[in-house]
């Protein structure tokens, strides 16, 4: 997984899997999923990101697998 800000178009690019990407849909104005011939998200793409998805206070945290019982 890539994320990736670009400060001059105040664009997010959130990119889940390298995959050829079949489809794309908006999700609104800003908002663009891009997919693959199965349905699955590849990438999402945020304009106006500054003000929607709070860059600054970007922090990634890696969670735990979970074990099965």
């Amino acid at each position: 997984m890539k994320v990736r800000y670009f400060e001059q178009t105040d664009t997010l690019l959130i990119e889940l899997k390298d995959a050829p990407v079949t489809e794309t849909r908006d999700l609104d104005e800003n908002t663009v999923l891009d997919v693959d011939q199965n349905g699955n998200i590849c990438a999402i793409t945020i304009e106006h990101a500054s003000k929607r998805a709070g860059i600054p206070q970007f922090s990634y945290e890696q969670g735990c697998r979970l074990r099965a019982v």
